[in-house]
C-alpha cells in the first residue's frame, strides 16, 4: 500500500513515516512538499502522488494561541482536512486524521466515549471538531482522538517538560485537580497501522493509553520510574493558572472501541516506562 505521510515534520509526523515505511511504500510530506491550506496544490499533489491511503498529521496545536489566531487556526485544523477529504475522495484513498479530548467540555465523571456529546470550550477545540467533521465527510475514513502526546524525537510535550524538571531536581508544576489519558506516540502509531492493516470499520476511534491519572498522580509515576524525588513537584490547580483558553478538567477518554477493533491500547503507565527506558537512572 502506497501511505502518504502529511505533517511528516512534525513529532507524530516524523514517527508516523518511521514506522510504516516497514509495511508500505511511504511518501512522507512536510509543508515545504505541499501547503495545506492551498486548495488546488494539495489536490494537483495527491493526485501526482495517487496513495491509498492518507495520514494527516498536521495540526496548529497553540492553544491558548488560536484565540488570537482564529483564521489560521481554522485553516489548518478545519479547512485543510476538508480539502485532504476531497482528494482522498478523488483518488479513492482512506484518510486518518487525529483528533483531540479537547472537544469535550471536561465535566465529566468517567472516561468520554465516542457517543459522548462534544461541547469544545475555545477557538482550538472548536477547529479540530470541525476538522473532525470536515474529514468524516468521505466515507473512508478514520478519526483518532489522541491526549496530551508524548513522546517521539521532539521533547517538547508537558510530559518531557515534567520528565526533565524531575531528572534536574527543578520545580515542575503539576495539576492536581486534571484528570488525562495520555497518548504515547508509540502507541498511536502502532493503532494506525493496525487499523490500516486490517481494515477495521471507519469512523471515530479514540486512542489514548488505558487508564487515567491527574497530572500530579503521572508526575509521581515518572519520578518513581527514573528513581528521582518527587520533592520537585508542586502541586497546582487548574484554577490559579489563567490560560487565555479553557482546559477540560477532566479529560479522561475511554479506548473501548478502539479494543473492539482489535487493539489494545497498554496502559499509561507502561508508556511512561517505556518512553524512560533510556533515561533511568
Amino acid at each position: 500500500m502506497k501511505v502518504l505521510v502529511v505533517g511528516a515534520a512534525g513529532q507524530l509526523g516524523q514517527a508516523m513515516a518511521a514506522r510504516l515505511v516497514g509495511e508500505h511504500q511511504v511518501v512522507a510530506a512536510t509543508r515545504a512538499d505541499v501547503d495545506l491550506t492551498g486548495y488546488a496544490a494539495v489536490l494537483e499533489f495527491v493526485q501526482r502522488v495517487a496513495p491509498n491511503a492518507i495520514v494527516n498529521c498536521a495540526s496548529y496545536n497553540d492553544v491558548d494561541g488560536s484565540e488570537q489566531h482564529q483564521q489560521q487556526a481554522f485553516a489548518v485544523n478545519a479547512f485543510a482536512p476538508r480539502t485532504l477529504a476531497r482528494a482522498a475522495e478523488v483518488v479513492d484513498a482512506t484518510l486518518i486524521h487525529y483528533g483531540t479530548d479537547f472537544v469535550y467540555a471536561g465535566t465529566a465523571s468517567q472516561p468520554y466515549s465516542e457517543d459522548d456529546l462534544p461541547e469544545p470550550q475555545s477557538v482550538y477545540a472548536q477547529s479540530k471538531l470541525v476538522g473532525e467533521w470536515m474529514v468524516a465527510d468521505w466515507r473512508k475514513h478514520y478519526v483518532l482522538r489522541v491526549e496530551s502526546l508524548f513522546g517521539g524525537r521532539r521533547a517538547k510535550s508537558s510530559v518531557d517538560r515534567i520528565v526533565a524538571a524531575v531528572r534536574a531536581g527543578t520545580e515542575a508544576p503539576v495539576f492536581f485537580d486534571r484528570v488525562t489519558s495520555p497518548s504515547f506516540i508509540d502507541d498511536v502509531v502502532a493503532a494506525t497501522a493496525h487499523l490500516l492493516r486490517t481494515e477495521a470499520p471507519f469512523g471515530l476511534y479514540h486512542c489514548v493509553n488505558t487508564g487515567h491519572a491527574t497530572w500530579l498522580d503521572l508526575g509521581k509515576e515518572i519520578a518513581r520510574v527514573l528513581g528521582c524525588s518527587e520533592a520537585s513537584l508542586k502541586p497546582v490547580s487548574v484554577d490559579a493558572v489563567k490560560f487565555a483558553a479553557p482546559r477540560p478538567r477532566y479529560a479522561a477518554l475511554s479506548n473501548q472501541k478502539l479494543a473492539a477493533a482489535g487493539f489494545t491500547m497498554p496502559t499509561w503507565q507502561d508508556a511512561i516506562r517505556r518512553h524512560l527506558g533510556g533515561h533511568t537512572r
